[in-house]
């Protein structure tokens, strides 16, 4: 059989054994982590339907020092289940490196949607603010970039104590442009919760963050607060913020704000001294420390994103996306062990390094399902890799490589990098009624030194 014929039917049998497994694992909904109740600070309106809570059968866990259950959904794959490391190494493959702590970890081939190794890949934990990740993908398409919004002191209710904040002042007006640049740079919460207010509320945005992630068949996933600050029940999973971010990289914006290393951000309006009104501006960067760098780890080469996180529960929490000779790779990595400084990035790189070296060396242990929607929209007659995006409603796709990249609003000394064109490969599976779709990753925005 070619080559080519036999990954098709390699995926095939996976995808098939994934969705059967998951159907099975819908029906004792008796036995499902139980779904998030209101709290003061977060109302949850919109928690996920049975079903979806009962794919990930075991209960929500918030310690950071717990075991994995030992019935773990098998989305993607029935090894994506089971505890510990999964990986199949062929002939001339790298081994995995010996020092990853994190409790929960993925390595995935972003365009094809291939596993390479995972790690509890769906153990629930809490995700501190890679959640915003899924806020992002959920809000982005609402509100174009210009709009300006006046603060009122009602749209900072509810931070939490410690919460990280970009500086919105009351009575300030910010273009919507300003507050994700604090929402994916400073991680602020002030800006989350000044979106989720445009947008009708923290209680109406949780439930639509709750329903996109349905959607996206991200079902480990449960929203309580919208900037991931810890809340009980609240927990995704590394297989989750996987596809999370998979299909926040779909947006052009999404991925020009999760690039950005640094910008200007609005301050107070005062009078200069000509009595002239004039807008304050400081400078913001990203805590994304494979973007950037730090004292004890270089930029990552090749890196384009996208969301880190830390609390008390949830500890270090970081996706990744990079890209080396024309493959682009995902990594989660959730709450390492050893507490060295920037722990989580050393761990990250370590898995790219061993991912990049890997691929095509490793048979696939699993597969980052499409969303609902792209899946159903494939099956039907005259679908065709020209659909894109649309079919699963992240909207805002770009096919063509991006002209220019965002600005770094004059950062100085890391240049704007080239553009990665990805294209669309529709795979009929079986009797053309199961579709794996090859998302594309046009135009990802690259920093380099």
């Amino acid at each position: 059989m070619p080559a080519p014929l036999k990954q098709t039917a390699r995926r095939t049998l996976l995808v098939t054994s994934a969705t059967l497994a998951s159907l099975a694992l819908t029906t004792p909904v008796s036995l499902a982590a139980p779904t998030p109740t209101p709290t003061p600070s977060a109302p949850v309106p919109g928690s996920p339907s049975a079903s979806a809570s009962a794919s990930a059968s075991a209960s929500a866990s918030t310690s950071p020092t717990a075991t994995p259950p030992a019935k773990m959904s098998s989305l993607g794959g029935t090894r994506l289940g089971q505890t510990g490391t999964q990986v199949q190494l062929a002939a001339g493959a790298p081994v995995l490196p010996k020092d990853v702590t994190a409790r929960s970890w993925i390595v995935a081939d972003a365009q094809s949607g291939e596993v390479l190794a995972a790690h509890n890949a769906h153990w629930r934990l809490p995700p501190a603010s890679t959640m915003k990740m899924l806020f992002a993908d959920t809000l982005l398409p609402k509100f174009p970039g210009t709009t300006q919004y006046k603060v009122e002191p009602k749209d900072l209710d509810g931070l939490g104590a410690g919460s990280s904040l970009v500086g919105i002042k009351e009575g300030e007006a910010y273009s919507v442009h300003d507050l994700w640049l604090g929402v994916f740079l400073r991680s602020g919460n002030d800006a989350v919760h000044v979106l989720s207010s445009m947008n009708g509320g923290v209680a109406e945005t949780v439930r639509q963050m709750n329903e996109h992630a349905e959607e996206l068949q991200a079902l480990d996933t449960t929203v309580v607060s919208p900037d991931g600050y810890d809340a009980p029940h609240q927990v995704s999973s590394a297989y989750d913020l996987t596809l999370i971010a998979r299909s926040g990289l779909q947006k052009k914006d999404f991925r020009e704000y999760c690039s950005t290393l640094t910008a200007k951000f609005p301050g107070a309006t005062t009078k200069n001294k000509k009595g002239r009104t004039v807008r304050e501006t400081f400078e913001i960067q990203n805590t994304n420390r494979l973007l950037t760098g730090d004292y004890d780890i270089d930029q990552y080469p090749g890196i384009a994103g996208v969301k880190n996180g830390n609390t008390t529960n949830a500890g270090a929490t970081f996706t990744g996306v990079a890209e080396r000779a024309g493959r682009v790779l995902l990594v989660t990595v959730m709450n390492p062990e050893k507490d060295d400084h920037n722990e989580v990035y050393k761990e990250t790189a370590a898995l790219f390094d061993w991912g990049f070296q890997a691929a095509g060396k490793v048979t696939p242990v699993g597969e980052l399902v499409p969303p609902k929607g792209a899946a159903q929209a494939s099956a039907q007659p005259g679908a065709n890799a020209g659909e894109g995006g649309e079919a699963g409603g992240v909207g805002n796709v770009s096919e063509k490589p991006v002209a220019g990249a965002v600005a770094e609003n004059g950062s100085g000394g890391i240049g704007i990098a080239m553009a990665i064109t990805g294209g669309v490969l529709v795979l009929l599976a079986g009797a053309a009624f199961l579709v794996n779709r090859r998302w594309p990753l046009p135009d990802l925005v690259r920093r380099r030194r």
